[in-house]
């Protein structure tokens, strides 16, 4: 039976929050916490026994791992009922289920801050590449609005929830590059200028997000500030990695000491549609 009529909210993009119906149903201990996380991650998918108590043991489970994780799920649908004690029936096993050999959250993926964020970016990411910046902002925005810090800030980190948070990180870098590059194509240089400085303080070897500092700097009129940006990455990248710039942002770099037009020679001849950050 579909978990219908029954609000239930999972958030991993920040702290772990879990709430039914308003009510917190999250867990105090640290490995029902992973459950949960590694549950909701994967909305509305059988998550396997094995996949579960890999999460929570690794490679080397103890003997009891089956009946343990039993436990946690059931601790998981007390909370759940406890949420909402005068519902009919057992509205918690339709919504943590046991299938096939692992268990699904039956939730829908918007009440799971990391697959609307997913959908949101997505869609962010379309609309960049055929040329709608404006669209492409809002939705890469709607999307960074999701984030209230690290992913799973509180949630320890085995194999998998390992590999999501990974993935979640890169693909918020990705959005926020993004979003700047569309912001950059609607003549927002001076909005986004701050935003840009700070991450390439915190992100110092990172080409893209200084050249998307460079393009800002030349767009508000001060290329040597571009100048010095460019150095800055230039010296960074040789002394901690021993390393040059990579040729298409050293083609930005002589764009701006010829005065020629930074954004073509960033976008060069990989630009498809609508394409800034490649």
């Amino acid at each position: 039976m579909p978990n219908r009529g029954r609000t239930v909210r999972v958030e991993v993009l920040g702290t772990l929050r879990g709430e039914a119906a308003g009510v917190s149903v999250l867990p105090s201990a640290s490995k029902p916490r992973q459950i949960l996380a590694l549950l909701a991650l994967n909305a509305q998918h059988i998550v396997p026994v094995p996949v579960l108590m890999e999460e929570l043991w690794g490679a080397g489970p103890p003997r009891s791992a089956p009946t343990t994780l039993q436990t946690y799920i059931l601790q998981l649908r007390r909370r759940l009922r406890s949420a909402m004690p005068g519902a009919a029936g057992v509205w918690d096993k339709n919504v943590l289920v046991t299938r096939h050999g692992g268990y699904l959250l039956d939730v829908d993926s918007c009440d799971i801050d990391a697959l609307e964020f997913d959908r949101l970016a997505g869609a962010g990411h379309t609309a960049y590449e055929v040329g709608d910046m404006a669209a492409a902002s809002a939705s890469l925005a709607a999307a960074l609005r999701l984030w209230r810090g690290p992913v799973l800030a509180d949630v320890p980190h085995g194999r998998h929830l390992g590999i999501e948070a990974t993935r979640l990180r890169e693909s918020r870098l990705g959005a926020l590059e993004r979003r700047i590059g569309a912001d950059l194509r609607l003549g927002r240089h001076r909005e986004v200028l701050g935003e840009l400085c700070a991450l390439c303080e915190r992100h110092p070897l990172h080409e893209s997000l200084r050249a998307l500092q460079i393009l800002a700097y030349c767009a508000d009129g001060r290329s040597s500030d571009a100048l010095i940006a460019y150095k800055r990455l230039r010296e960074t990248l040789v002394e901690e990695l021993g390393l040059e710039p990579s040729p298409r942002i050293q083609r930005l770099h002589q764009a701006v000491l010829r005065g020629e037009d930074a954004l073509e020679a960033w976008a060069g001849p990989l630009r498809s549609a609508g394409e800034l950050t490649g």
